[in-house]
């Protein structure tokens, strides 16, 4: 039986799988058992990784079937343009005059011909957002976390960060070298407990890395703790706002704001491909850390700065946040409505965020509930093993400030049909694995 035929006769082989046989594979065989399984799902139309859009992000899209080739109108309940700034009129209107006064990029670093006045007003605007003395801004989110990790902490500091940390936190600690250890996800006494075998011992830094919102489950870090906590112990607290920045908090400062702890946060993370829907990410700090950062961070100092055009994407999309408070209303009105709604249908569902995951029953295939999805025109993006346990897969919604009721409806009774024909299969084919999974 030739390599690319040995996961058939198993619906069940999943990217786990893959990953473990690979291990043992050269690298024409693996890549070819990954196009075997690619090719197979694409021509049941069940590869829903990387659908082509062909127009302007909003709340509705339009969709290239991967299937058919044919486009279709979907709403869209899978971006994180949480206050729908994507294709907002200001927001255009300001990236078009960066385009015409500063060009369509620089071609350079930030240490050398890389910082325009654009980049530096953002800088500043981004320092107050955060309640800091500066901030710097990095060409990806992925970079900003790496060079955090990889240009504060030394070998032998110790970072405790939380379980449910993102892949960029972790692979910065693994490019760092640095002594680490996993707390169980938001479980404070835990990190209390370890916090204490670290005190007394001098010489060296202890971290302290979380996230305002996590991304998966759309739960929040508990900041009004933890900065006490890391305060009381001495320890650095790090927070990854990406999700939070633009969202969380009255004003939307983010999840201190939230807490009440503005300004109190030593070292923060944000992104800006969230509420703020282009490319790159900062860090908001102490001006003797940014200005230690800004030449020790390798994956700041050896990338290229950002176009102009989205430094004023950003700017832009600051100011309407000030100017049009309505919009986190907007927002939050809706996470309520859908929160209720899938209650409704038996989800045990309490946002604190803009993100509500549907955890998939062990019986359900989620790829082909995914199809059933695209089919009914709700563009949902269903989250599998690696990115999470397998027992953990979900359907994970994202709300938008711009989305209608009328949007919110259609998302609810597609949600309701696609879990009601989905166990109706598997109790087809399995009726004792449903039945044992209720």
């Amino acid at each position: 039986m030739s390599i690319e035929m040995e996961y058939r006769g198993g619906e069940n082989f999943d990217l786990r799988q893959m990953l473990l046989r690979g291990r043992s594979l050269r690298l024409a065989e693996k890549t070819a058992l990954f196009s075997a399984f690619l090719d197979d799902l694409g021509s049941s139309g069940e590869m829903l990784c990387m659908r082509c859009i062909t127009s302007a992000a909003d709340r509705t899209v339009r969709v290239v079937d991967p299937l058919s080739g044919v486009q279709k109108t979907m709403i869209m309940f899978g971006s994180n343009n949480y206050l729908g700034l994507a294709n907002h009129p200001s927001v255009r209107e300001r990236a078009r005059r960066a385009l015409e006064e500063f060009g369509a990029g620089i071609g350079g670093p930030p240490l050398l011909n890389g910082t325009t006045v654009l980049h530096r007003e953002l800088e500043e605007r981004l320092a107050a957002l955060k309640g800091a003395e500066d901030a710097l801004i990095f060409s990806s989110g992925y970079a900003t976390n790496v060079g955090l990790v990889t240009g504060l902490m030394n070998a032998d500091d110790t970072v405790l960060y939380d379980a449910y940390s993102h892949a960029s936190f972790c692979d910065g600690l693994k490019m760092a070298g640095v002594q680490s250890s996993r707390f169980p996800h938001n479980d404070i006494s835990r990190l209390r407990q370890m916090l204490e075998r670290k005190a007394g011992q001098n010489g060296s830094d202890t971290f302290v890395g979380v996230e305002g919102v996590y991304s998966m489950d759309g739960d929040l870090a508990p900041l009004d703790q933890l900065v006490a906590l890391c305060a009381e112990y001495g320890a650095i607290l790090v927070v990854d706002d990406a999700h939070g920045t633009g969202v969380m908090g009255p004003t939307g400062r983010g999840t201190a704001e939230h807490f009440g702890v503005e300004g109190k946060v030593p070292v923060t993370m944000g992104t800006f491909s969230k509420a703020f829907t282009v490319t790159g990410g900062f860090i908001a700090a102490s001006r003797p850390i940014i200005n230690y950062l800004r030449f020790f961070a390798r994956s700041y100092m050896f990338s290229a700065s950002l176009p102009p055009t989205a430094i004023a994407t950003v700017l832009a999309g600051m100011e309407i946040l000030d100017r049009e408070p309505e919009l986190l209303e907007r927002l939050r009105r809706n996470i309520a409505y859908a929160a209720g709604g899938l209650r409704n249908l038996g989800f045990d569902i309490a946002p604190a965020s803009a993100i509500l995951p549907l955890r998939v029953p062990s019986w359900m295939n989620i790829r082909r509930a995914a199809r059933k999805f695209h089919e009914r025109g709700i563009f949902v993006n269903s989250v599998e093993y690696p990115a999470v346990p397998l027992s953990q897969q979900r359907f994970r919604i994202s709300m938008m400030a711009t989305h209608t009721q009328s949007d919110i409806d259609s998302l609810l009774a597609a949600v309701e049909e696609v879990w009601l024909v989905s166990r109706r299969e598997a109790e087809s084919a399995n009726p004792e694995k449903v039945k044992c999974a209720a």
